[in-house]
């Protein structure tokens, strides 16, 4: 208090300065209608300026809880969407793959059964992709499978009730055959481990016109894919010294860093095809 009173004593003047100012405006406003206009006017500009920022602020924290509101509503709506609740797959896609009978009647030979990729791995010496579908929704050993696309993607090799374990061509066991759309020729893929998505196919010969930008596709020789899928694109065509052959280096069609969802082939004929098989292995025991 006492420094209050210091400071009013040691500016006195000065403060009694601006006190008549003021008066003198207020008696200059407030008796002149044309000072009075401009005074108000004025104001009223000034107020309404302050007013807008006041507005801009204020509206922003309200958007901002109004945000908050429709992010809380959007979850809620999201959190009962289908998508959200993971069931084994049992969408079957039907391709016309067929065997013919007779001039009217067809077999089905393959169908497609879509799956989603629960979890892929690129980076090891043997990388796996791990399906959510498995024995009970129709899966089995030996399945092959693709992208989306319809590009070679690997072949099952175990499987639950409700997931599935495919073995990537991405893995250094993975062995299959392929063939050079444009000359024919057919040769076993196999991957080094080295660099993903780049692969080889070997004992192809040298007699053969293959070029860079080829396409590599499945040979029908096994039962696991339908002749002529999609694998790859030729990246390099390398002599091989002790033989005369070439080893191609291929770029894979399916896109492994990112599979969402793939198909895998049903072979209806595979069960009567292994029977068959295995009685001709029986007979000549």
């Amino acid at each position: 208090m006492r420094n209050i009173f210091l400071f009013i004593r040691r500016y006195f003047t000065f403060l009694f300065f601006l006190l008549l100012q003021g008066f003198s405006i207020y008696l200059i406003v407030h008796y002149n209608k044309y000072h009075n206009a401009v005074f108000n006017n004025t104001a009223n500009q000034l107020t309404g300026k302050i007013n807008e920022q006041y507005n801009k602020v204020e509206n922003y924290f309200h958007l901002k809880k109004t945000n908050d509101s429709l992010v809380k509503a959007n979850e809620k709506l999201l959190n009962l969407l289908k998508a959200d609740f993971l069931l084994p797959d049992t969408i079957n896609k039907v391709v016309l793959d067929t065997v013919l009978v007779d001039s009217i009647k067809q077999y089905r030979r393959y169908d497609y059964m879509q799956a989603a990729v629960i979890s892929n791995s690129v980076s090891s010496q043997s990388n796996y992709i791990v399906l959510g579908r498995g024995e009970a929704q129709q899966l089995k050993k030996d399945m092959g499978v693709v992208d989306i696309n319809n590009a070679v993607a690997g072949i099952i090799t175990e499987v639950s009730k409700d997931y599935a374990v495919v073995m990537s061509l991405l893995h250094k066991d993975s062995h299959i055959d392929g063939k050079l759309l444009k000359g024919g020729e057919t040769g076993t893929l196999s991957w080094d481990g080295v660099e993903p998505n780049i692969l080889s196919i070997s004992r192809i010969s040298k007699s053969a016109k293959v070029a860079k930008g080829d396409t590599i596709i499945t040979s029908g020789n096994s039962t696991t894919f339908p002749k002529g899928m999609l694998i790859g694109f030729v990246t390099a065509v390398i002599p091989e010294q002790s033989s005369n052959n070439f080893i191609i280096k291929f770029r894979t069609a399916a896109d492994f860093h990112s599979l969402q969802y793939v198909y895998v082939i049903d072979n209806r004929q595979q069960e009567a095809i292994n029977q068959l098989l295995d009685k001709t292995k029986q007979q000549n025991k």
